[in-house]
């Protein structure tokens, strides 16, 4: 055992161990995707199941149809007469409706500023009281005036007012039932679900003058388009990428399937064949909705309040008609209807890579934990590194070595080799890096006000003067600490800058990792470059090269690679090519920070730029020899 002890100090004193955590933090990003690219295999998947047993799924007859039909046309007829009215005179009518029904009534006013435009309307919702219940509970269906697409939701409306008539005729139900309707699918929504869980700004958004019970789950319709159709579309994507219990898609996928014979699909991916490439798609497109964060429809403004939600939206040319989805939703209601606790039992962090298969959080976490480690990896090698000086290694020699003794290591370095020596240990200069780091993070709050607080007109044109002003900023902090302390920053305290922001870098996507999975791995892996930055004080060229590399992956460059494949994927669309394509993303994003929010400017402009901007600075860096103090034992 001190044999044992022995060599593992020794090996601990060795320097060469510190050419090891570089290859171990590539090795950490390369498994984690690899990680990430194996979870569509039927070994890292799992089929989906019912959990909650009291839901019972298509076990009940659906009776909506036959001369619901004649009703709904009525109803269509009706609203297809207040299509170009106002949103007061609109609502008049539908609370005329509601009221014929035998319903309770209420409206709301609300009022929104975002990015120098005003979302301001008037929700009208009606409460249908459960004849065997006391309403504690509730649950809500959504069908907005327009769907997200600012589409006519001609039909859903319709379908809304027959099934809330033809709901009223049944003393089964054991929970109130909500209609809301809503003039849009973002603002509107999200201004009721705040005002029902009273955590409105009164100032903005009226209180709702009747209520009812807790909220069991929602279910949205958005049908504008006319025709039968083939499946119905399952969006299920929530605000900051929170997701519904997975019982709620199971069950619609059951009855959907089972019961009403009818497809179903998930994220836009239509006619899956259930091969690898098709679940890899299906799986991207997931964690590409749930890193953007934003609402994909009236659903999403439920789910951060544990409401599961979800918005079902009829696809393709078939057989399938209003009725049908009538009948869709019924099911649905029913199920719900039949809960005793809310949905627990099954998963709320999950990947769907096929309506029939799912990865868990278990098995996809760990290659976003992966990638975050190797910031933290690396963050500690710089910090050991910096206690070693310049990072080259210093031998010492005794002022009161003799000859003798000098001729004696001499002659014994023919007979045995001796291990390199560990570098000596100096002293640590933390303020000047650890201020630096503090300023560049505080210094996010800038572009986290400038572009949630600038009218959407000027947006693009600031933001690539933004971008202008990112690329300058770190040779300027470098000069400007340079003046401040009448000398250049020191290797050592390029190091600790690097160790500090990277290991501020790996607690922050490992802790988001755990809310925001798809988030935290892409911001990981575009900020992996940041792990193998480091200054090169004696060769230009790698120097200046490696900072363009940065650039490349720089927050704005990202933004604007984004909008540009947008803009080039729908033709540049009705925003007018890039600069209208940048305009309409961050508007959409300061939308998102004042109606919704969403803490994704807060992630990109106060974790991911500041990290960058401080690597950057550690690559220009062009370090002094600094005079070592080396600490007595």
């Amino acid at each position: 055992m001190p044999r044992l002890l022995s060599t593992i100090l020794t090996l601990r004193r060795d320097p060469r161990l510190l050419k090891l955590p570089p290859y171990l933090s590539l090795l950490c990003i390369v498994v984690g995707v690899v990680w990430l690219l194996l979870l569509p295999l039927d070994d890292y998947s799992r089929r989906t199941y019912i959990s909650e047993n009291a839901l019972l799924p298509g076990q009940v007859h659906t009776y909506f149809g036959g001369s619901d039909q004649n009703v709904f046309r009525a109803y269509r007829h009706e609203v297809d007469a207040l299509r170009e009215k106002s949103n007061v005179e609109i609502n008049d009518e539908l609370e005329n409706i509601l009221r014929g029904i035998g319903l309770k009534v209420g409206r709301q006013n609300y009022t929104y500023h975002s990015a120098g435009h005003t979302y301001a309307g008037e929700n009208v919702y009606a409460i249908l009281q459960a004849p065997r219940g006391d309403a504690t509970e509730a649950i809500v269906l959504v069908t907005a005036w327009k769907n997200v697409k600012n589409e006519f939701n001609r039909n859903g409306v319709a379908l809304a007012l027959t099934l809330a008539r033809y709901f009223k005729r049944w003393s089964l139900w054991s929970k109130d039932i909500i209609l809301v309707i809503p003039p849009d699918s973002r603002a509107g929504i999200q201004a009721w679900v705040d005002a029902y869980h009273d955590a409105h700004d009164p100032s903005h958004v009226a209180s709702l003058p009747i209520k009812s019970g807790l909220l069991q789950g929602a279910v949205a319709i958005d049908h504008p388009h006319e025709g039968r159709f083939e499946g119905v579309h399952i969006v299920y994507d929530g605000v900051n990428g929170q997701l519904p219990n997975l019982d709620l898609i199971n069950s619609v996928n059951n009855i959907a399937n089972g019961q009403m014979s009818m497809h179903s699909f998930i994220q836009d991916k239509f006619g899956h064949s259930d091969k690898y490439n098709d679940r890899l798609k299906t799986m991207l497109r997931g964690m590409m909705n749930q890193g953007l964060g934003h609402a994909v429809g009236p659903h999403s403004s439920f789910i951060p309040y544990h409401v599961d939600a979800v918005t079902l939206q009829p696809v393709g040319h078939g057989w399938h008609d209003e009725m049908g989805l009538g009948r869709l939703v019924e099911g649905t209601f029913r199920s719900l209807n039949n809960l005793l606790e809310h949905l627990h039992q099954s998963f709320f962090f999950y990947l769907l890579i096929h309506k029939d298969r799912f990865v868990s959080i278990g098995t996809y976490l760990p290659s976003a934990m992966l990638v975050a480690v190797n910031f933290t990896i690396m963050a500690i090698l710089m910090w050991v590194k910096s206690g070693h000086g310049d990072g080259a290694p210093e031998t010492t020699e005794s002022p009161t070595t003799t000859e003798t003794e000098k001729e004696t290591v001499d002659t014994k370095k023919d007979v045995a080799t001796t291990p390199p020596s560990a570098p000596a240990t100096v002293e640590r200069e933390l303020h000047l890096p650890l201020g630096i780091v503090i300023a560049c993070h505080f210094l996010g709050a800038l572009p986290l006000f400038v572009f949630n607080h600038t009218p959407s007109h000027l947006l693009a044109p600031f933001f690539l003067v933004f971008s202008l002003f990112s690329i300058t900023l770190p040779p300027l902090i470098s000069n400007l600490v340079e003046l401040g302390s009448a000398r250049p920053l020191t290797l050592q305290q390029l190091y600790l800058l690097k160790s500090f922001s990277l290991l501020l870098l790996g607690m922050f996507l490992s802790s988001l990792a755990t809310l925001n999975f798809s988030l935290a791995f892409l911001v990981g892996l575009a900020s992996t470059p940041l792990s193998f930055a480091r200054p090169w004080p004696d060769n230009a060229a790698a120097r200046y090269a490696y900072a363009a590399l940065l650039n490349v992956v720089s927050p704005t460059a990202v933004v604007l690679a984004g909008a540009a494949t947008y803009a080039a994927s729908h033709g540049g669309g009705d925003e007018g090519g890039l600069l209208g394509t940048l305009e309409h993303v961050l508007r959409e994003a300061a939308f998102g920070w004042d109606v919704w929010g969403l803490y994704i400017p807060l992630v990109v402009w106060c974790v991911w730029w500041p990290a960058w901007l401080v690597g950057s600075v550690v690559v220009l860096g062009q370090p002094r020899t600094a005079t070592r103090k080396v600490k007595s034992a």
